[in-house]
């Protein structure tokens, strides 16, 4: 990973829009795949040459007014615009600079498990999974070991049948991935995560470069678990206060539902392979 964040975003985005997306009309032979820098700087009302050093890096702090008008001019939806603003050190600093170990609470740890018929887990910024529930547990059991879910979706051979469109899963994990740059782009375990993904994975290489950014909807899920089939599952994901960074993701199926009937099934069965053998008489 290169430290020009905000360039190399900036430059993606540009690259991603035609002079039509933008109501330009195009003149001459063209040799870049997107806009000029020359308009984008036209449509942010910025000067072209402060621009061009915005994108190379030799200026780093644009102001928000800036940063709203490059948002406009790139068609940003809100989580590429929060992106854009927290890469260019504009964002409410809301969010601690230190990036201490990873720890769930005991409480939420006990709140997790109270949710016995749905699986439950918390994880961070970088995707790391930091706490599941039972059957979270089973959910992910395909995965050796079930420990980030970008590791899961791209290098775990197991991936490509779990994720029932993985094309889908691939884009939406990198996207979230790619979030988690903006608020804390020196993050140790995000660039040593990072360096793996793109050191044994052409298809996340690929995924990052475009510097899609997503943070988390209530899309629904859908799976293909070895053990009950197919699972079409919605989910809910709430911030966790007192652990700035970390989620906690709840999946739920339709009541009734074939879904919800797999979910019930694949709990028995993962009570049945966790509970020990009885000891023989004697």
């Amino acid at each position: 990973m290169d430290d020009n964040h905000l360039g190399d975003f900036l430059r993606a985005r540009r690259d991603g829009l035609r002079p039509e997306d933008v109501g330009m009309a195009s003149y001459g032979a063209r040799r870049v795949a997107g806009l000029r820098r020359e308009e984008v700087a036209v449509l942010a009302g910025v000067n072209a040459d402060y621009y061009t050093r915005l994108e190379q890096g030799r200026e780093r702090n644009p102001s928000p007014q800036v940063v709203d008008a490059l948002s406009r001019a790139l068609r940003l939806d809100a989580d590429a615009r929060a992106h854009l603003y927290r890469l260019a050190g504009a964002a409410p600093n809301d969010q601690p600079a230190v990036h201490a170990a990873e720890r769930v609470s005991s409480s939420l740890r006990q709140l997790m498990d109270g949710y016995p018929n749905t699986p439950a887990f918390v994880m961070s910024r970088t995707l790391d999974l930091l706490a599941v529930n039972a059957l979270a547990d089973a959910l992910y059991a395909p995965f050796e070991p079930a420990d980030n879910l970008a590791r899961m979706t791209f290098l775990d051979p197991a991936g490509r049948n779990f994720y029932t469109d993985w094309d889908r899963a691939a884009q939406v994990t990198v996207a979230n991935l790619r979030e988690a740059t903006g608020f804390a782009p020196d993050n140790p375990r995000l660039r040593e995560l990072v360096r793996t993904l793109t050191e044994h994975s052409a298809d996340f290489t690929r995924l990052w470069n475009a510097h899609a950014v997503r943070g988390k909807t209530q899309d629904a899920k859908r799976f293909l678990h070895p053990d009950v089939g197919p699972l079409t599952l919605a989910y809910q994901a709430f911030d966790v206060r007192d652990a700035p960074g970390q989620q906690l993701v709840i999946y739920h199926a339709e009541p009734g539902s074939p879904s919800d009937q797999s979910l019930n099934l694949l709990g028995s069965i993962h009570a049945t392979r966790r509970r020990p053998a009885p000891r023989p008489h004697r």
